[in-house]
């Protein structure tokens, strides 16, 4: 007896056209993370011309360890994605590959003729490609959704690295007049709020509280397949936090703009223990999958009645800081292939370390526990929610890995396969870049490390915590540590010649406890042990 049809197939059944029009249909490859159609052929063309192949990949999801989570996002959303296109009428062929992609759509184009694809964001998918595209059997397309050109970032920028993405975005503004008044001066007298946008949050207003969305029969199926296949990938599944179809992401992006945008700038920057949202919109695992047009993302914000500020920071993290991410990789070939003047060890195999970091990562960051009540807040979110914002990720997660010296590869896979929004593009220059300092100065002008004032300044992770900020906490010494250790790479920067001054000040006394400090919790976390306060 065979096994009943899925729901999801009997579902693409019912909705796909029983006859073709007259003239064959042209097809399409659609990536698992261009899951839109406002954007490609599909938003140009007549849905009954046009035919998309759509590909499980097993071999992909169980490449590395995704989280459970990330694993049901995409899958959820491609398979609605295809429903929803064979409601307009394109022709699906919807298939899981037993092969790679590259095997699986020379068989296809050989059936169907050449096929089109949308350029892939990530580079390791367009390297897979690239033969059928020599072929002939693929022909690539330009992606529509960025906002800006190479040309822009390149012009930003001067002759030579390194880059800045403030020099970028002050480009972007004044070349689409985003935010620009008429005699061509940025609105509010300055192009960026972000020293307004740094205040602790004390619990006043009331944190944005992110809707769910029921599941329906398929992504009950998928959530079910996920933990059958993959059961053994880390984190938690939650099928009610899954946003699924494209009135789901449309839902999420409605919320963020009445529940979290009017609130964002103050407090873009504050961790608690109480919110892991706050006022962050969480849209960008939607807008990665292809789920929202980033232009209409910054359409609907510019048109919202905001407090300048977080009008503002909206549109830098979007035109700015996203779109420069982007452009780095891209220019770098993911940092494989490095400007010159930027002689980076381990950058041709794709580890880049600027600072010789090469410790492991410690179990702490697969949820071992450390001790450390603001690392273990952040660690059990992403594992929980395979989300964290942007500033638990910098100033908590990075900042302390890079402190220990881990490995900046190790850290960025770990993102990778952590946060439902990692993809290569994005990832490396926010992790292997920016986060660890990987690359140098390249496009970040110093390291982002703080001792434990920071996070006691902008969280109230140090409230349960074992150790006291100012006393006993060992991110201080950390921080003081590694400063004095790369001091021969670190010690010219001009951004740092505070800390530098201060360290020289800092008794020979206090430094030999500062390395000690270091050796100790290096130690400790990496043989999967907590510390406590001696």
């Amino acid at each position: 007896m065979s096994a009943p049809r899925s729901a999801f197939l009997c579902e693409l059944d019912a909705r796909s056209r029983r006859e073709d029009p007259a003239g064959p249909r042209r097809w399409l490859f659609v990536p698992y993370d261009q899951l839109g159609d406002h954007h490609g052929p599909l938003a140009t063309e007549d849905p009954e011309t046009l035919g998309i192949v759509l590909l499980e990949n097993p071999a992909k999801a169980a490449r590395r360890p995704y989280h459970k989570q990330k694993l049901a996002l995409v899958l959820t959303n491609q398979r609605h994605f295809a429903l929803e296109q064979a409601e307009r009428g394109v022709a699906i062929d919807y298939r899981v590959a037993k092969e790679s992609y590259a095997d699986t759509l020379r068989a296809i184009a050989d059936e169907r003729g050449p096929l089109r694809c949308v350029r892939p964001a990530e580079r390791e998918l367009r390297h897979e490609l690239q033969p059928l595209v020599d072929e002939g059997r693929l022909e690539l397309l330009a992606d529509e959704r960025w906002l800006t050109t190479a040309e822009t970032f390149r012009a930003s920028q001067g002759p030579k690295p390194p880059w800045r993405m403030d020099a970028f975005y002050r480009a972007v503004r004044r070349e689409t007049g985003i935010l620009m008044d008429e005699k061509g001066k940025p609105v509010g007298g300055k192009f960026s709020f972000d020293a307004e946008n740094r205040e602790p949050w004390k619990g006043d207003p009331p944190a944005a509280v992110p809707p769910s969305f029921p599941p329906d029969a398929i992504t009950t199926e998928v959530v079910a397949l996920i933990e059958e296949r993959y059961g053994d990938h880390p984190g938690t599944l939650d099928a009610s936090q899954l946003p699924a179809t494209e009135a789901h992401a449309l839902a999420l992006w409605e919320w963020a703009k009445r529940a979290c945008l009017p609130t964002f700038g103050p407090y873009e920057d504050a961790m608690s223990t109480r919110s892991r949202t706050l006022f962050h919109t969480r849209v960008s695992s939607l807008v990665n999958l292809g789920r929202l047009a980033p232009r209409r993302l910054l359409d609907d914000a510019l048109a919202l009645e905001l407090d300048l500020a977080s009008r503002e920071g909206f549109v830098r993290q979007l035109v700015g800081w996203r779109e420069f991410m982007r452009h780095v990789h891209e220019e770098t070939d993911g940092f494989r292939s490095l400007p010159e003047g930027f002689d980076v060890p381990g950058a041709a195999d794709g580890s880049p370390s600027a600072l010789g970091s090469q410790a492991p990562l410690p179990p702490a960051f697969w949820d071992a526990g450390s001790g450390l009540q603001c690392l273990d807040e952040v660690v059990t979110s992403v594992w929980e929610e395979g989300y964290s914002h942007h500033i638990t990720r910098l100033m908590v997660l990075a900042n302390l890995a890079t402190l220990l010296d881990v490995s900046p590869r190790e850290l960025t896979d770990w993102f990778w396969v952590a946060y439902t929004d990692a993809y290569e593009w994005v990832v490396e220059p926010n992790v292997l870049a920016m986060g660890t300092f990987g690359v140098g100065e390249l496009m970040t002008t110093k390291p982002y490390v703080s001792g434990a004032a920071y996070i006691a300044r902008m969280s109230d992770y140090c409230d349960a915590c074992a150790f006291h900020p100012k006393k006993t906490c060992p991110i201080t010494p950390l921080y003081w540590a590694f400063l004095a250790r790369h001091e021969d790479v670190l010690g010219s920067n001009p951004r740092l010649r505070m800390p530098y001054a201060s360290l020289r000040r800092r008794s020979e006394e206090r430094r030999r406890e500062d390395t000690r400090v270091f050796e100790e919790v290096q130690r400790t976390l990496g043989a999967g042990e907590r510390l406590a306060p001696s």
